[in-house]
């Protein structure tokens, strides 16, 4: 999640003025949730399980972080540490129940985490490069080795999967080029907006059927659709039709993008 948009926020229960010297918990996790829900980054392009699921579960978990008086580092690291383990999950064990049940809990986890980041840095006063900086290098590195664990896992069992043994090869590719896409575009954006004068980028607002028509590229239901593991055939077909999805998208997206910035910096999607 980036870190160094939006305008920092601070909880009311935490200022000088109004906070007792020793402020209940619950007193001070309300208000750190209710600061986090009255300043949410635009919901823009945002596919539904990020939009509506994830960002929720980060706004959780940035608040408690917050309590705890952690980092966004830490939090970043946590969210390193969940994600991986269950990438090492994916590509060691066995497909069955329990890969099932720990890598998408584990997953999941790492997602929420990776949203409270950069909540938690708003909270805190705002982001620096360096944090963010750490979460795009994070971020890229799970895309790519999570197709990578279940090449690994498709190898040690191919249940039939012979033929399309290298498909999650071809996804690693579609998934690493399209978050390079993603953010190389929104700094040429926000750069071309800040050489005209205005600090603030603004986008286009989406609404709620554009986040359902584009949740087959939602990093979140692909960290979902790993419950399947349970059903090597099922987990197959589900992870093919999502592979269909994420490059008929990025197909779509890549030319309509270049076409933008050529045309207007300043256009937004």
């Amino acid at each position: 999640m980036t870190r160094l948009e939006g305008t920092p926020v601070r909880p009311e229960a935490t200022t000088a003025s109004s906070a007792p010297s020793r402020t209940p918990v619950p007193h001070e996790f309300r208000a750190a949730l209710a600061a986090l829900a009255s300043a949410q980054k635009s919901s823009s392009g945002a596919p539904a399980y990020s939009r509506f699921v994830n960002r929720r579960l980060g706004r959780w978990a940035a608040a408690a972080a917050h309590v705890l008086r952690a980092t966004p580092n830490q939090v970043t690291a946590v969210s390193a540490l969940a994600t991986f383990v269950g990438i090492a999950v994916l590509a060691t064990v066995p497909a069955g129940w329990l890969p099932a049940v720990l890598v998408p809990l584990l997953l999941v986890v790492g997602y929420a985490l990776d949203s409270a980041d950069g909540q938690l840095a708003r909270l805190r006063g705002g982001g620096s490069p360096a944090g963010e900086w750490l979460d795009h290098v994070i971020d890229a590195t799970k895309i790519a080795v999570l197709h990578l664990a279940v090449f690994a896992s498709w190898v040690r069992e191919p249940e039939g999967r012979e033929a399309i043994l290298a498909l999650p090869l071809a996804y690693q590719v579609v998934a690493t080029v399209a978050f390079f896409a993603i953010v190389l575009t929104e700094q040429l954006r926000r750069a071309e907006s800040v050489a005209a004068g205005s600090p603030v980028l603004v986008r286009r607002q989406t609404g709620a059927l554009y986040s359902l028509a584009v949740v087959p590229t939602d990093y979140g239901l692909m960290c979902l659709v790993f419950v399947l593991l349970a059903w090597p055939g099922a987990f197959t077909v589900a992870y093919l039709l999502l592979f269909a999805a994420n490059a008929a998208y990025l197909l779509l997206a890549l030319p309509k993008w270049f076409r933008e910035l050529r045309s207007d910096p300043m256009r937004t999607s």
